[in-house]
């Protein structure tokens, strides 16, 4: 498998956290973004930075062709949620296929996990309207990402609600598949960029909601 990496979405705080943790393992980055002169501090000897439009097939497969993996920390504020994550996982499965490129990782949210069998956070009956629209377009990008083929090793992580630019990095992190987990929730860019590239580097979890949070602090 090829060692490069292509991220979309590389100018946000997550993705910039993975563009960083890729390039420490020794990766090589296609860092996507909008504006590329607004991102050219992300360059370097192992970053290059292109403009590309995660949202349509044919950029993500001319984009991605020649990359081991890909990761989507995209997001877009001034149009619908659902559109817009259905938009670009659709072009993702379609593009990542005719690019060969077979491992997919894309950043969920927490408002999505399961506090108890079939009880998400998101359906309490005082979570906000307008965070319930914003979690209904990353359900629909997972029910997407979930009718795609078997070629495609997709894995949607999806950090506490307290991503936290400020947290201190620990350098570990626990995980669990579609429940939140028990103890802090909260989590640093950094460590979060640690998981994504395990999963990466050694995926073990294939085609489900992987909850990152972070190491429970030891006991003294």
């Amino acid at each position: 498998m090829s060692n490069d990496i292509i991220i979309f979405g590389a100018g946000g705080r997550v993705g910039r956290a993975a563009v960083a943790e890729a390039v420490t393992r020794g990766h090589r980055v296609t860092a996507v973004v909008r504006d590329p002169a607004k991102y050219q501090d992300l360059g370097g000897d192992r970053v290059a930075v292109v403009q590309g439009d995660v949202t349509d097939p044919r950029s993500v497969a001319a984009l991605a062709a020649g990359h081991g993996a890909a990761l989507n920390a995209s997001v877009r504020l001034d149009i619908g949620s659902e559109e817009y994550f259905t938009a670009a996982a659709s072009a993702l499965i379609a593009g990542l296929a005719e690019a060969g490129v077979r491992r997919l990782l894309t950043m969920g949210i927490a408002t999505t996990l399961e506090t108890a069998p079939g009880v998400r956070i998101m359906d309490g009956p005082e979570f906000p309207e307008a965070w319930r629209a914003f979690a209904q377009g990353h359900v629909a990008e997972y029910e997407l990402l979930s009718t795609a083929g078997p070629d495609l090793d997709w894995l949607m992580v999806v950090p506490p609600l307290d991503l936290n630019a400020d947290a201190e990095s620990t350098g570990s992190y626990r995980t669990a598949v579609g429940t939140v987990l028990d103890g802090p929730g909260r989590i640093s860019h950094a460590d979060l960029a640690i998981a994504v590239l395990d999963e990466i580097e050694t995926p073990r979890h294939s085609r489900v909601q992987l909850a990152v949070t972070t190491a429970a602090a030891r006991k003294s």
